[in-house]
Order: C-alpha cells, then structure tokens, then sequence
C-alpha cells in the first residue's frame, strides 16, 4: 500500500484501498518450489521413457507421481510442496528439542542480555545516556529498536471531518519514515491487558463524594468488583533503525552502539514531531524497566495487573522473559496462558474506510494484541521494485496470449495495483509493506479456540482474511505481541 498525503480533509471519510497480495509465480504463476517439484516428476517419466517404457514408468511411479501431486494438490489453501519447509523445520525444531524453554533461575545472565526464548535470545539492552530510552540490538540482523507509548481519543467516535484529518496525519508520519531511508521497521502494537482497578479507584479517591450514603456505597462496591475484572487498551510503537543502511552516518558519530544511538536519537525527535502533529500523544520514549514489564506481561499475562499496581516489580530485562515455554504446531503455552498467533493474509480488496479493523481492536472478552508491521521502502528502491513488477506482469501476459491461455480478473487487478503505485510513487508518496499479526491469548486450549474463533469472525466483518499460523507459533507471538520491531 502507498502513503497518500495531499488528500485535503473534508466533512467525508474518505476511503481507502491496499494493494493485494501477490500471488504470481515465476513463471506461468508457479512458484520455485512446484517449478522443482514438476522438475524432478519431469526428469523422472522423461528418463524412464527413454530407459525402457512402460514398465518402469510404473516402477518409478513412487517418485514422479508424490512429486506432481505435490504441485498441484493444494492443502489449506497452498500447494502440498510449498508444507514441505515449513514441516520440515518443524520436525528439525522438535527432534532437537528446540520446541520447550525452561528458564535456568539460578544461572546468572550475561550483563545486557534479555531472559527471552528462541532467536530473540541473542538480543542485547543498551541505556541512552542522553534520553534515558532502552534500547534494544539485535547483532545479528544489526538493527537498533526504541519503543514509545501512545495515547490518542476513540477514533471511531470523532466525526467524519476530524477523522479524515487524522487519518491524512497518520499518513505523512508514515511518508516520514519512507523518506529517511534508515528505518527498518515501524511496529503499531495495540494490546488489551487486563485492568488492576487502580484507574477507577484513583478517580473515586479523587472526584468522589464518599458521604456514606447509600448511592455513594453503592458506587464505592461497583468499581470494588468491576474494577479488576475491566480492560484496558495500550497502544506503543517501537522504531527500528537499520544500522547497515546507516554505516555512514554511524561512523561520522563515533561508530559502534553509540554512534547507533545517536543516530537513532535524530530519528526519535522526527517521529516524535510527527506524531504530535498527527496528534497523537507520544510519551517519553520507554525505559528499560517499562520494556521488561511489557515483556514480562505478555508472557504471563496474569501478573500484568500486579505489575501495574506496584511500580517497582518485574522492571529488570534480566528477568523479564518467561520461566516455560512449550511451543506446539498451531499454539504456544508460556507461563499463564496459551497463545495462538493469526496472520492477516488478505487485507481488504474493495475500497473500505479507515476505521475497518474496529470489530477486531474493539471486541471484547478477548484478551488480545494487534501488530502492524509496517516496513519502508526507500524512493529508489521502490521505484526499481515498482518497474521490476511491471515488466514481470507485461512479460508473463505476453507469455500467456502466446500459448493461448486466458489471462484472469485477478492478474489484471495486480497490474492496476502496480500501475497505481508508479503513480503514487511519481506523485512523491512512499511506499511500506503491511504484514498484519493478532495474537490471542486465554488461560486454557478450549478457550483458546474460542477466542480465535471469535477473533476470525471480527476479522471477516473487518473485510480481512485470516490465518492461523503453523509450525512457527514461538517466533510469530515475539513479532506479534512484543514490541520489539520483529519479522516472522
């Protein structure tokens, strides 16, 4: 999808249409692994004929037929071969016992590491002098992560006008970080954690008439029960700056982490600008201590409401990953609860309003977090990968009118979308990458399946396609449900 911000705002939401997914292959619309796959069946009937004929074509039936099936019987939705990495990590994952995590609690943790399972192990803390802000190093994919908490009014109650101004907003923030050129990643994290009562009871200490009376008794009892058992929604997003696009300007700063984090400081101040012209409240950019309580709440998030009310527990990075994780095919247990990670596989295709996701950020009795992962493009690099689509799609419906076949809706409609970036893309604008992750979390498998079930239906009334994820639980609920700018 294209950031679009010279759209002046008016007294109508206007709506909003992303790009769909592509689903061309390389050649003919058959991706790398069917192409190998009708190889290896091809070679095989072609040797066996020219061997011997008919009889061992049967005898070497086992090899060629599994392999074209394997091409051309989809299973869940996608051909049988493209299963085979995904199983097959799977089962390397599990045979070296890779699938289970248990904490070592009286082994000492290396000085800046987190406590975290998996690949998000190797991840290392660094504190800003300067700001103060945790920040996060990832040494091998070299990205540098900071994480600020948001707060904003409920969208879907501000009139049209205000609506479409925000919305207009939102999108030169997001042409911001398109044109920088150092940002990895920006990560929208939307959670709803359950509430410690604290907000109700502080507002009663503070605006209520305790008189003794029977409606301010009755009042007093209300918040006592409806308190604990609320909701509430927190919203971060976490910048990710990519130190190998910005090897320049990091050696000009002093090299190393710190020349890093300079340079990441000059892109904080930029987004905090911008948000607060979209506005939207930023707060100060999270310490490490804020990190490790939201780390350490969306592994176990039944101490979420004990780490709200005191301040000073679970604020080490050190100790803020989970004590037990098991990861199975379709979900993840950790601590207190289970978890199942759903991938937005289709984002709208018809023209729909901003406020589309509201049935599933808005439903309730479901304890869930939203990520959007949104990745820029530089101009230079989306203009290339804008004209290599192109050719692609000319070369192949040139390659389909030649051997006859019809050329469908659907190839037409990613020609449209590929000419519509170009123009977006001429016009200024930026071009991101969406990928869509809800991560749903309940105390038990039962309701567990509730609640995705539950959370597909908002989804379908959001005009969304969803997926649930397998085979790669553990790694889609870090990119899903902590705010570290991840990819799956």
């Amino acid at each position: 999808m294209t950031t679009s911000t010279d759209q002046p705002p008016g007294t109508e939401l206007v709506p909003v249409k992303f790009s769909r997914l592509t689903r061309r292959g390389i050649l003919l619309g058959l991706s790398l692994a069917q192409l190998i796959a009708l190889g290896i069946a091809g070679t095989t009937l072609t040797g066996t004929l020219y061997s011997g004929g008919g009889k061992l074509i049967w005898l070497s039936a086992p090899i060629w037929l599994p392999a074209a099936l394997a091409a051309w019987v989809p299973v869940a939705g996608r051909p049988a071969v493209e299963w085979v990495p995904v199983a097959g990590w799977w089962a390397w994952r599990a045979t070296g016992h890779q699938i289970a995590y248990r904490r070592r609690i009286l082994a000492p943790r290396p000085a800046g590491t987190l406590a975290l399972p998996g690949d998000v192990a190797r991840l290392r803390e660094y504190v800003d002098p300067h700001t103060g802000a945790g920040m996060i190093h990832d040494p091998r994919t070299r990205t540098l992560t900071v994480v600020c908490e948001v707060t904003h009014p409920a969208f879907i109650l501000l009139d049209p006008a205000e609506q479409q101004r925000r919305v207009t907003a939102w999108g030169r923030v997001l042409a911001t970080i398109c044109r920088s050129g150092r940002i990895a990643m920006l990560q929208v994290l939307e959670r709803t954690l359950p509430a410690s009562g604290t907000g109700l009871a502080d507002w009663w200490a503070t605006h209520g008439n305790d008189d003794g009376s029977w409606a301010a008794t009755t009042y007093a009892e209300l918040i006592d029960r409806a308190g604990p058992t609320a909701q509430r929604h927190a919203t971060t997003i976490s910048l990710s700056l990519d130190m190998r696009a910005a090897t320049h300007q990091i050696r000009t700063a002093g090299g190393g982490i710190r020349g890093a984090a300079a340079i990441l400081r000059q892109e904080m101040t930029t987004l905090t600008a911008a948000l607060r012209s979209a506005d939207l409240a930023p707060s100060a950019w999270l310490d490490s201590g804020d990190i490790a309580v939201i780390l350490r709440s969306a592994y176990d998030p039944a101490i979420a409401p004990a780490l709200e009310r005191h301040g000073q527990l679970g604020r080490s990075l050190a100790t803020a990953g989970p004590a037990a994780v098991n990861e199975s095919w379709s979900r993840i247990r950790t601590d207190s609860a289970y978890h199942a990670v759903l991938w937005i596989s289709e984002w709208p295709r018809a023209r729909i309003h901003p406020g589309f996701l509201s049935p599933v950020l808005l439903s309730t009795d479901i304890q869930r977090s939203f990520s959007l992962l949104c990745t820029p493009m530089r101009a230079d690099q989306a203009a290339r990968h804008v004209r290599k689509r192109k050719t692609e799609h000319i070369s192949d419906a040139a390659q389909r009118a030649r051997i006859g076949q019809i050329e469908d809706a659907a190839q037409a409609a990613e020609y449209a979308d590929v000419l519509a970036q170009e123009a977006d893309l001429t016009a200024g604008h930026g071009l991101l990458r969406y990928t869509g992750l809800v991560s749903v979390t309940a105390t038990n498998p039962d309701e567990l399946d509730a609640a995705v079930a539950a959370v597909e239906q908002a989804a379908i009334q959001a005009s969304c396609e969803t997926r649930r994820l397998v085979g790669q639980q553990a790694r889609a609920f870090t990119a899903a449900a902590l705010p570290l700018a991840r990819r799956v």
